[in-house]
């Protein structure tokens, strides 16, 4: 791909970015009830009980039972070892263990990996996911983030971004996407220079048609966002992508070894759009612990497999476990 002149990111910044508070809810269950959209909001978590419950409260309370924006909160369980399921069940969420669907289908650890699973058990047009641990958020990142998709149809994948500071003193506003600013903006800068104008590549927090969801090859790692971003802007262009501005969000920030191993599998991603690696599953990752004074080497194996886009394997397989 060539690099965009500067103006023409200005000029799609201009057009497709917009904040939350844009439109306001009845005009957005207006636009609902004049496209017949149905609306998903998924969650995907691994060992979140602290702070699923919150989430599943507060968005069920707001825009399912004080208003009728979402038809069904679904909460997509990565094999967690703490009360995760259970919290979300008692909340209100719909809740399902991702190696549980499609069980025909294998199952391998990681976000990318849930979210792809839930097309397999959510009906709605259009999809929201949200991450299970959100500290500081409010209900109105969902109905932002459906803004576009519902009063656009040009629109088909919208990306939330916010301030995210870190935790540390000293931190900036944007200081707390660490992989976002030392891989995933530079990636982008250097390969995909058309996306320059995304604030946050790498939010957890966006919205797609399930058409659009569901044509894509899904990684099964941290991975996802990145090449859903890549994916529609080759098949649908730039301006089928927008933006919307949620406010500030905080969550519980990865250890550094880990955001190594989520930097490796956005790397993958990439490498697999740029110059396909065929048959690569598996990244050996080598890390250095020096906690004690030495330098002491660990290898840890990185999964970094994809998933087939989800409509070349309806019908196949078993009935029921297909969208309800």
């Amino acid at each position: 791909m060539t690099a965009l002149p500067e103006d023409a990111t200005a000029a799609w910044s201009r057009r497709r970015s917009h904040r939350w508070d844009a439109w306001t809810l009845d005009a957005l269950l207006e636009a609902r009830r004049a496209t017949g959209a149905t609306v998903s909001l998924v969650v995907p978590a691994r060992n979140e009980a602290a702070t699923v419950g919150d989430v599943v409260t507060r968005v069920r309370e707001r825009l399912v039972e004080t208003v009728s924006l979402l038809d069904e909160v679904v909460v997509i369980d990565s094999d967690s070892v703490d009360d995760t399921a259970a919290v979300a069940a008692d909340a209100g969420a719909v809740v399902h263990r991702a190696s549980d669907i499609r069980p025909d289908l294998g199952w391998a650890p990681g976000k990318g990996e849930a979210m792809w699973k839930s097309l397999f058990v959510t009906r709605g047009d259009l999809l929201v996911f949200m991450d299970a641990d959100l500290r500081e958020w409010d209900t109105h990142f969902v109905p932002g983030l459906l803004g576009p998709l519902l009063t656009d149809p040009s629109v088909a994948l919208v990306k939330g971004f916010y301030a995210r500071p870190l935790d540390v003193e000293g931190g900036g506003p944007y200081d707390g996407g660490r992989v976002t600013e030392l891989v995933a903006r530079p990636l982008i800068a250097l390969a995909f220079p058309e996306l320059a104008g995304i604030v946050q590549p790498l939010a957890g927090e966006w919205a797609v048609r399930r058409e659009l969801f569901g044509s894509l090859s899904v990684p099964t790692g941290y991975a996802v966002e990145l090449a859903a971003l890549v994916d529609t802007l080759r098949t649908r262009g730039l301006d089928a992508i927008a933006q919307v501005d949620l406010g500030r969000r905080s969550h519980r920030h990865q250890a550094l070894a880990d955001l190594g191993a989520m930097a490796t599998q956005i790397l993958a991603a990439a490498a697999r759009r740029t110059a396909p690696v065929a048959g690569v599953d598996t990244v050996a990752l080598r890390q250095f612990d020096q906690s004690d004074g030495g330098a002491h080497a660990a290898v840890r194996a990185v999964t970094v497999g994809e998933r087939p886009p989800y409509s070349s394997l309806v019908g196949a397989g078993p009935s029921q476990a297909d969208r309800p």
